[in-house]
């Protein structure tokens, strides 16, 4: 089972109370980065927080959840060395791990419900990169990350994730 590294706001606390019982019912090892209370807090803190994990622990991965999906996957995309997708459907989850290699999810916690919410994270934690044609593409994304990031990525290996 997968390490996940899992963090919301205030507008995701819901659903990742949801998703931590979910995940640690499956037998996931769910580490709960917060916010712990409906308390308005910002999600670029808590983004941060979950990717630099995701990048610090070994095999690890991460959702984060705020009230789109939108910020956070913004934010988490600018630490080095992660690649995260806000979904909401099946299709685009198990897409975002086979093709691209994704090690974050990113969920709005306005968006999409808890029941389909627990199915997108089982799917995208199911899925395993493809490789072949894919790692490809995914080196032409770090090697954009390391020409645009004023540092590298912990590692340059695209598919390891």
């Amino acid at each position: 089972m997968a390490c996940v590294i899992i963090g919301s706001d205030h507008g995701g606390f819901g659903l990742k109370q949801e998703l931590v019982k979910f995940l640690t019912e499956a037998g996931h090892d769910v580490r709960d980065y917060g916010t712990h209370s409906a308390d308005p807090v910002d999600y670029p803190d808590v983004a941060l927080l979950v990717a630099e994990a995701v990048v610090s622990v070994p095999n690890a991965v991460g959702i984060v959840i705020d009230g789109a999906g939108i910020g956070s996957a913004i934010t988490a995309n600018k630490v080095a060395g992660i690649r995260a997708a806000c979904c909401h459907d099946t299709f685009s989850a198990r897409n975002s791990k086979e093709h691209n290699n994704a090690n974050v999810l990113t969920l709005g916690g306005r968006v999409i419900g808890g029941g389909a919410a627990q199915e997108v994270a089982k799917v995208w934690l199911d899925a395993k990169f493809l490789g072949g044609r894919h790692q490809r593409r995914v080196d032409k994304m770090l090697d954009v990350e390391r020409k645009y990031l004023r540092c590298s990525p912990p590692s340059p290996q695209g598919g390891a994730r």
